[in-house]
């Protein structure tokens, strides 16, 4: 935890392996380390003055001229003065990978896609400075209802659609998440994106993904009706807001089918036992506590 002195990227900058990002101060704990400096230095005065009492007291031993008690108080000071050197060098140790915290470096060569603090914040274990997105490597990250899971397979065909790049490409499976449990019930599914399609494309795009089943899924006749004005729009997305376990609103991505009157059919995302929210008083967001009337 420190002030960040300096960022040396700005959003957009491309940014090679071990190039410095951030510094933060880092006063106190160059203190420190002049502490453990001197600690180290008084420690191996002791350790030498130490191994020469040993180093006489065993030659006075061969000789005679000291006793079994003398030696064995000299090799017990010697093993004290030797444990302090060490724990000495431990605490340098220690306090030399905290100063390295203070420099960040990028841990891959990429773009720089996010700045969310500026010189002078404050920087915190586990808050984000910057994001950097590595080139080269993209994949589509999907939501399927678990009601579908289990039709899928790793390596099953897909086919990509990305509107706004004007694109559609053939591709493969190639992770599936086996939870949802932070997910309200979507099951995250990642699908490659070949290199001869990765030109012209870029990270935070929309995609529509059709999926090969590798199971016949189960007819049904009865559709899921909600009401239209329960819908939420982003971009050319839908969804929906579920309930979740702790009594919370949770938004949740579904495949719309028809309309009826005031009302339109979720095709896929929501099952038919499921509970949603058609309506409510405030403004709903994800983890916005509710109460059910």
């Amino acid at each position: 935890m420190g002030f960040i002195t300096a960022i040396k990227v700005k959003v957009g900058d491309h940014v090679t392996k071990g190039q410095l990002l951030v510094t933060i101060s880092n006063d106190d704990i160059k203190a420190k380390r002049a502490q453990t400096d001197a600690m180290v230095t008084e420690a191996e005065a002791a350790f030498n003055s130490a191994k020469k009492d040993q180093d006489r007291f065993n030659n006075l031993y061969k000789q005679q001229s000291a006793s079994a008690k003398e030696l064995d108080n000299i090799n017990l000071q010697y093993n004290s003065a030797k444990s302090r050197l060490e724990a000495a060098k431990q605490m340098r140790n220690e306090v030399s990978a905290m100063l390295s915290y203070a420099q960040l470096t990028a841990p891959f060569s990429g773009i720089v896609s996010q700045k969310m603090m500026d010189a002078g914040s404050m920087a915190s274990p586990g808050m984000p400075i910057l994001t950097i997105e590595q080139a080269g490597v993209l994949q589509v990250s999907a939501s399927v209802p678990e009601n579908n899971i289990q039709q899928l397979q790793l390596g099953a065909n897909a086919t990509v659609q990305i509107q706004s790049a004007d694109k559609t490409f053939q591709s493969t499976i190639s992770q599936i998440n086996p939870s949802s449990q932070f997910t309200g019930g979507q099951f995250i599914v990642k699908i490659k994106v070949p290199e001869g399609a990765q030109k012209g494309l870029y990270a935070g795009m929309y995609a529509n993904v059709s999926i090969a089943s590798a199971i016949t899924p189960k007819s049904s006749t009865d559709a899921v009706l909600v009401p239209v004005s329960s819908i939420v729009r982003k971009d050319q997305l839908t969804g929906l807001y579920t309930v979740s376990g702790n009594n919370t609103a949770l938004l949740r991505w579904v495949r719309l089918g028809k309309t009826v009157g005031d009302q339109v059919e979720v095709k896929t995302g929501l099952a038919k036992t499921e509970s949603f929210i058609a309506s409510a008083e405030g403004k709903l967001y994800n983890g916005a506590p509710i109460k059910l009337k």
